[in-house]
């Protein structure tokens, strides 16, 4: 381990981190400092990375021009939301370009009409949702619940992406079953392994995991787990009860 890993140092604002992947550098908004590898802190570390320190950071806001069909797909978005009476800011909380994706982040309360405006109006046609995915940012305050959507366009051959957020302490989002039947069993799994509660969903209900089970498998925060492996004259602990290397 280097002087530098051993000191708690930063490789995004104290070393050179043009080698590293998936930098972002200041930019974007950082929600917390991980530590180690994987960022479990209530086990052994037992991956070898107990030194390393990182900034998780989540991409800034995009200002136009956004570059190629985006600004096309932003401007027929919020030309058809205006259309309905809705003003757009008011929808899309803000608009990220990252990777070469766009995303649009959209408030909770009004992202059944922006899917069914995103598939329905011919300038956009994004007709096929390929599912939904949970994501759980502990340090995100606020908006600790993320679900994200992938939508494509068979007619333009597009592919965005929408997301919502909702805190833990009300983990509600509409069900957009509705508008993309497609997505009945994955809201399923999300709720399942994330607690988001899917509002409207026809049966809402675990897939997984026993009906009767507690917490939330893949979020940060669930305990590590696990039972202690048998050899022949050895013994493996189980996961949270191994030696850290930090």
């Amino acid at each position: 381990m280097s002087d530098a890993q051993n000191d708690g140092a930063n490789p995004e604002k104290d070393l050179s981190a043009s080698n590293l992947p998936g930098q972002r550098g200041d930019a974007g908004e950082e929600i917390r400092v991980q530590r180690g590898m994987f960022g479990a802190n209530n086990g052994g570390d037992t991956s070898g990375y107990g030194g390393l320190v990182r900034s998780i950071r989540l991409p800034g806001e995009a200002t136009r021009p956004y570059g190629g069909w985006f600004d096309e797909v932003a401007d027929e978005l919020e030309g058809a939301l205006e259309e309905q009476g809705l003003v757009p800011e008011n929808a899309i909380d803000r608009t990220i370009v990252d990777r070469g994706e766009l995303t649009f982040h959209i408030e909770r309360e009004h992202l059944e009409r922006v899917a069914r405006t995103l598939r329905d109006d011919p300038a956009l046609r994004f007709e096929l949702c390929t599912g939904v995915s949970g994501v759980h940012y502990p340090g995100d305050k606020g908006r600790e619940l993320h679900a994200v959507y992938h939508l494509r366009s068979i007619t333009h051959n597009r592919l965005i992406r929408l997301e919502v957020s909702a805190p833990e302490s009300d983990p509600h989002v509409p069900s957009l079953v509705a508008v993309y039947p497609t997505n009945d069993w994955h809201e399923r799994e999300a709720y399942d392994f994330f607690g988001i509660v899917f509002d409207g969903h026809p049966a809402l209900t675990r897939i997984m995991m026993p009906d009767d089970w507690q917490g939330f498998p893949q979020r940060k925060d669930y305990p590590l787990g696990g039972i202690a492996v048998e050899y022949k004259g050895a013994q493996i602990p189980a996961p949270d009860q191994r030696r850290s290397y930090s």
